[in-house]
């Protein structure tokens, strides 16, 4: 490692979702500068950003509008806090445009600084507001295996993915996973979509009365669940789960992080799989990640039994120094009236046509099991076999193959056990689909020849 500024990252830098030790031989690849879709390490070689960064850049990485956005806030006014009854423009105006645009009718939002904290609030709130209600034993939570909602330590419950779990002691008592919906690795054989479905209404419905009504807060969701592979969910999947929640009085809580403001096709993940929650989080493309915001939308039956229970303690002793920032705030406005002129919901769509249609070009590839996709969003699950749905020995293998091979030609994506994710900004053209393609395909190719030399060994 000759580079004097990866040596000092070495030295003294401990990076989330990383081998610390890979780390120290290896070294960091540093992204120097952004320009559209594309960034630029320290050696000024290009890749195409087919991750929108972590799934969040809906904008690209050099749009003027929110630079000046940010500036604009920050010569006014810097910052300031929302605790005890404080507010600023920003906030007003945003807390305004989320309830606006929700899908369903919501009634307050409450901010955050990242999709973790916001998650994390959630739990606390609903746990406060089941105190309020008399109801104290009614404080589990369901999630499915191989969700993610975050890496606090409640967050961390949520989520399903052993790697966040192992060596953390979480999840904590109280937090349930059931099965991930997807198809394609967990369905039986001769059963549909649909059957699948029932299947896992039934062990949800199963599981909450073995636990006990009464003792169950909430179901939490992402639409699509996007770092446990990008799963679509079967058909009729979420109507099913709807239903039985609703049965139980047990609240639905969509996880909007990554689905949120496009990326589905649809504004929401909620509405391209209609889904009717009673509290969603949305962060990721809420800025396109020029600042770190998140923000968690709650009806009014959830806002008025919290705001009661505020008003019997005196306060809700609840909050973040930078919950709401002026400037995290202002630039989420620009952003979000951005997405709305240049009509980037629509193109995302129209997008992510193109998008498919060229990924399903390797859908006969003998490395190829499924690709799976839905909006400006998708993947591509590796194999070493397409009849068993085998691995290649140790699951991840191939994958993290393929994607140092695209990354050596141009590309970032992100890797899935074996899985590719593809999540590329909402701006991306035609132009930029192609590349993506492109540099996949030649990856694959590269991929399969290394693995028969492996084999033939």
């Amino acid at each position: 490692m000759t580079d004097l500024l990866a040596q000092k990252d070495v030295v003294n830098h401990l990076h989330p979702y990383t081998d610390a030790r890979l780390h120290e031989a290896d070294g960091p690849l540093i992204i120097e500068r952004g320009e559209g879709v594309h960034v630029y390490d320290n050696q000024n070689k290009r890749y195409i950003e087919a991750m929108s960064g972590l799934w969040s850049v809906a904008l690209g990485f050099s749009n003027q509008r929110l630079i000046e956005a940010a500036e604009k806030q920050l010569r006014t006014l810097p910052f300031y806090h929302v605790f005890s009854s404080k507010a600023h423009r920003p906030s007003i105006e945003l807390a305004e445009k989320l309830v606006e645009m929700a899908p369903v009718p919501m009634s307050k939002v409450f901010f955050t600084n990242s999709g973790s904290e916001a998650n994390d609030t959630v739990v606390k709130l609903l746990w406060y507001r089941n105190n309020a209600l008399g109801k104290p034993a009614k404080k589990k939570f369901i999630s499915r295996q191989n969700a993610y909602h975050g890496i606090t330590t409640v967050s961390a419950s949520l989520t399903g993915l052993p790697a966040n779990q192992r060596g953390f002691d979480v999840p904590l008592p109280g937090f349930l996973h059931v099965s991930c919906p997807h198809f394609y690795r967990y369905g039986r054989a001769g059963e549909t979509e649909e059957q699948f479905a029932d299947r896992l209404a039934r062990e949800l419905d199963d599981l909450i009365i073995k636990e006990g009504p009464e003792t169950v807060a909430a179901f939490y969701g992402e639409p699509l669940m996007g770092a446990g592979g990008v799963i679509i969910p079967p058909k009729t999947y979420w109507e099913k789960i709807q239903k039985v929640c609703r049965k139980h009085d047990v609240l639905i809580v969509a996880d909007e992080v990554i689905c949120g403001f496009g990326r589905t096709g649809n504004m929401f993940g909620c509405e391209t799989f209609d889904i009717e929650p009673d509290v969603m989080v949305v962060s990721k493309q809420l800025s396109s990640s020029y600042q770190p915001i998140a923000a968690i939308l709650i009806n009014d039956a959830v806002y008025q039994d919290i705001a009661d229970q505020s008003q019997s303690i005196g306060t809700l002793g609840h909050g973040f120094t930078c919950s709401g920032h002026p400037v995290a705030t202002a630039v989420a406005l620009e952003n979000l009236k951005i997405i709305e002129e240049e009509g980037l919901v629509q193109h995302a769509a129209e997008m992510g046509i193109i998008l498919r249609k060229g990924l399903q070009q390797f859908a006969d590839h003998p490395m190829v099991g499924e690709v799976r996709g839905v909006g400006l969003i998708a993947a591509v699950e590796l194999v070493a076999d397409r009849h068993t749905k085998e691995p290649f020995e140790a699951v991840g293998r191939l994958g993290r193959y393929l994607s140092s091979q695209a990354q050596e030609r141009g590309m970032i994506n992100r890797v899935i056990g074996d899985a590719l994710a593809f999540c590329p900004p909402l701006i991306s053209t035609e132009k930029d689909i192609n590349e993506i393609l492109g540099v996949f395909a030649a990856s694959l190719d590269a991929t399969q020849h290394w693995y028969l030399k492996h084999t033939a060994q």
